[in-house]
């Protein structure tokens, strides 16, 4: 039996080495030898403008004036979004402004309130 790690994608314990990386031979994933062990991934952390973590449902306000793509409207600075929800991707917070609807924001032009 092999010592090394099953495949965190698909579960395979057909997992083999190839230099410094590990592969899976059924589903081609490739991951390094030293990254912690399978269930042990950091969680992502999303911090606001001035270098404070954010967290699902927290509230935040903007800091700059955000053009909204389609349309000739702006989001103003000062405008308080609550019960935000964090999401993978360029933009990683997921809101609704009201006035706007739904929309995306980056954490970057934002603060937590």
């Amino acid at each position: 039996m092999s010592a090394l790690p099953p495949c965190p994608q698909c579960g395979s314990e057909f997992t083999y080495e190839d230099g410094a990386m590990l592969v899976c031979p059924e589903c081609a994933h490739e991951w390094s030898a030293s990254a912690a062990p399978e269930g042990g991934e950091t969680a992502r952390v999303v911090k606001d403008a001035h270098g404070t973590v954010l967290q699902d449902g927290d509230s935040v306000t903007v800091i700059k004036d955000l053009k909204v793509k389609g349309s000739s409207s702006v989001v103003k600075v000062g405008t308080k979004v609550k019960n935000i929800r964090l999401v993978d991707g360029d933009h990683d917070i997921d809101c609704r402004i009201d006035g706007f609807g739904a929309m995306q924001l980056k954490s970057e032009f934002v603060k937590k309130a």
